[in-house]
């Protein structure tokens, strides 16, 4: 039978899927004609799950709209008409209160972590880090070092927090998963996430999901003919799903080998197996895409999101974290791939594709999410690379071909031209997060 893992919300942001709920909704309509029979409603939620793994098409997730159309109609042929009205009733009472709220206020976007933002930003408020004027006047008065000090703090806080959270979960715990979009920050906490989860007695495996790739001949490929990476169906999901299933029961499996300089995928290379005291580690993209675990229970893993949430305002409004993402790419690109920096701007138009398809809306099914944004990064930035984006921006200006890269080239200017530029780095420490872009980390990737 079809397991129903997660649900589309009104919004369009996928969530898990709790059953619990729809218990709740059959008892709380009983309840408003007079029943109390929470077995009656647990027996019918099982019913409405049948239905909808029997009438969802495979690794589909069903929408709220559907999943309530069930209900209505389980409730119906169960002999509960009366249970039914009540429960329409109350849906269309919640239906005609979204649209009045709609008609007075816009609605915010369910894929961002409000409250998080909220506390960064007030983090930044108290700290005159909240525009880059006061990024700029703070480091005029000498202050770039204790600004640096402030936001590795800030990041470590956030690390402890995440790693006493898998702490708590114990033994029923056998894999977590560290996702977040390109150039987030996730190799650097997963290590050092690792490093204080060894002071507990945990051990963890970690398992490169990079060698489950397809072979390179069977990539999507884009509109210029570049080998799209980014997207998870370059992955063998099926694969991955089979190996790690067999991993949590204690299987011995054999992990491929992926060949980047070939393109060819190699199996059955390693041997893996899990003992009862370690737990499976995994720092991928898309570790949130419902299909990567989606034959692995809920209680058995730990999903972790990254992203830079910076809350600086420059030129243009807030700073995009996905402006910083692709500059920490770049660094990143060339000095540890020998890739050139203008192909990364140019390749970035796929990258964000696939983060708004498979990565960004899962943001908030995540335990936790860290913020691995550092205020003093812009400076830096503008020190290396403000006169590339002055160029980038000239070059592609009259190229139709090159839309998306000129309007990213002329943002990011705009926004380094704004900044006092830093050359000296020195105040970086050499475990920080920002190091595993600009170089010189004393961690070993």
């Amino acid at each position: 039978m079809n397991q129903i893992t997660h649900v589309v919300k009104r919004s369009g942001a996928i969530v898990p899927f709790n059953q619990d709920r729809i218990t709740n909704a059959i008892y709380r309509a009983a309840v408003a004609v007079g029943g109390r029979d929470r077995e009656r409603a647990q027996w019918l939620s099982d019913q409405v799950v049948q239905m909808l793994a029997a009438t969802i098409p495979p690794g589909e997730a069903p929408t709220i709209e559907e999943i309530q159309d069930v209900v209505e109609k389980v409730l119906i042929e169960n002999g509960h008409a009366t249970v039914a009205k009540a429960y329409i009733l109350y849906r269309d009472e919640q239906n005609r209160r979204r649209q009045e709220a709609a008609k007075h206020a816009s609605r915010p976007s369910e894929n961002i972590p409000w409250a998080k933002i909220w506390h960064i930003l007030d983090w930044a408020v108290q700290r005159d880090l909240n525009t880059v004027e006061g990024l700029n006047g703070r480091i005029a008065r000498g202050e770039f070092p204790q600004i640096v000090h402030e936001a590795e703090a800030a990041y470590e806080d956030d690390v402890d927090t995440a790693a006493a959270m898998l702490a708590e979960k114990g033994k029923a715990l056998k894999i977590v998963l560290i996702s977040g979009p390109s150039s987030s920050g996730k190799t650097t906490t997963t290590i050092k996430l690792e490093q204080r989860l060894q002071r507990t007695g945990l051990k963890f495996v970690t398992l490169n999901v990079d060698n489950y790739f397809f072979d390179l001949e069977m990539h999507p490929k884009d509109e210029f003919g570049d080998y799209d990476f980014e997207t998870p169906q370059a992955l063998d999901l099926d694969l991955i799903n089979d190996h790690l299933q067999r991993l949590i029961t204690g299987e011995e499996v054999r992990i491929p080998f992926y060949d980047f300089k070939t393109g060819t995928r190699h199996p059955d290379q390693t041997p893996l197996r899990l003992a009862a005291n370690e737990i499976l580690l995994i720092d991928s993209l898309h570790g949130l895409y419902p299909p990567m675990t989606e034959g692995i229970p809920f209680e058995k893993k730990f999903k972790l999101y990254l992203e830079p949430l910076l809350q600086t305002r420059g030129p243009d409004g807030y700073i995009r974290w996905t402006d910083l993402r692709l500059i920490r790419r770049m660094l990143r690109d060339a000095t540890h791939r020998a890739y050139n920096p203008q192909m990364t701007l140019e390749h970035w138009h796929y990258v964000r594709s696939s983060e708004l398809r498979h990565i960004i809306p899962h943001m908030v099914t995540a335990d936790f999410i860290i913020n691995s944004a550092m205020p003093y990064e812009l400076p830096l930035y503008a020190h290396r690379l403000l006169a590339d984006f002055a160029r980038w921006k000239s070059e592609y200006q009259d190229d139709p071909l090159r839309e998306d890269a000129y309007t990213r080239a002329s943002r990011v200017a705009r926004v380094l031209q704004a900044v006092t530029p830093v050359a000296d780095d020195s105040p970086v420490p050499q475990d920080s997060v920002l190091r595993e872009f600009i170089g010189g980390s004393s961690l070993s990737y």
